[in-house]
């Protein structure tokens, strides 16, 4: 997955549609994936391999990975309530969010990416289970950064 290049044109989008075709995921969720998606690029990937129109794919693997990173960074102990708040509560409901964003013009794609790469990557309760973030969080320490 990779956002569309910044220089393409400005689009009107219906948010409501947009969240409304996806699930039951408020625009947060979208803007959530939307920056995670930009920091899984810069940690994960960031001398892969570029796709037509600017920018640098990761997998949906990879991506579900970087959401999760992100998410702890962001939202630290917080993070499996706000993943809660939203009806995210799979990495299946990552796919969904991203190809609804495909489909309306603001992730690209390759033609090996599927929605089938967000499957089941991990086990919610277990990734953002107390230890699990906790732990991530002593990790991070000293270059935590703002987010």
């Amino acid at each position: 997955m990779s956002k569309p290049s910044s220089n393409s044109q400005p689009m009107e989008l219906d948010w409501r549609e947009l969240c409304r075709a996806a699930g039951p995921y408020p625009r947060e969720a979208f803007d959530f994936v939307r920056e995670g998606l930009a920091h899984t690029v810069e940690t994960m990937n960031p001398d892969g391999p570029e796709v037509p129109g600017g920018g640098r794919h990761v997998s949906g693997q990879q991506l579900c990975m970087g959401l999760r990173e992100y998410a702890i960074l962001k939202y630290g102990m917080l993070a499996p309530t706000v993943m809660e708040h939203w009806h995210v509560a799979r990495t299946d409901d990552f796919g969904r969010i991203v190809f609804a964003m495909i489909d309306a013009g603001l992730m690209s794609r390759t033609p090996q990416d599927s929605i089938d790469d967000f499957r089941s990557v991990y086990d919610f309760a277990e990734a953002f289970g107390h230890q699990q973030v906790a732990s991530r969080l002593r990790n991070t320490t000293g270059t935590r950064q703002a987010v």
